[in-house]
């Protein structure tokens, strides 16, 4: 017997966490998912945590139908920057969302960088042979 996986604005946590599932594995950050009528899912470290899981973000974008990057001040994911996306049907409606936590958004970005134009013209102005690596 073959299974499919369908998503739809019913889908229940279990049906939603192969794809969370997989998606966590891929980025190996917490990934989050519900339907638009039903709770769903989180998953962090490859182990889904919650089969009961909603989140402020998830239902704001399923509301609003449109990708949204913030910072939650309320949830399991306060203070930390998250990136939720609708899943749509056919018609453009959100059925479904999909978190994760924005590492980019988690990284100083000035601090990463400040260094950067010095190591460049180290590199450019260090004598001797190309290593290539």
């Amino acid at each position: 017997m073959k299974r499919y996986i369908v998503i739809s604005e019913d889908s229940s946590a279990e049906e939603l966490a192969p794809v969370a599932k997989a998606v966590n594995d891929l980025l190996v950050i917490p990934v989050t998912a519900r339907s638009k009528n039903r709770r769903g899912v989180r998953v962090e470290k490859g182990e889904v945590v919650d089969f009961d899981y909603t989140g402020p973000v998830l239902e704001r974008v399923l509301k609003e139908n449109r990708v949204i990057r913030t910072t939650p001040l309320t949830g399991r994911y306060a203070r930390i920057p998250v990136i939720v996306a609708p899943i749509r049907n056919e018609e453009g409606e959100a059925i479904a969302a999909l978190g994760v936590v924005d590492i980019v958004g988690t990284v100083d970005l000035g601090a990463v960088f400040a260094d950067f134009p010095r190591v460049l013209e180290q590199i450019r102005s260090h004598p001797g042979k190309e290593t290539g690596g």
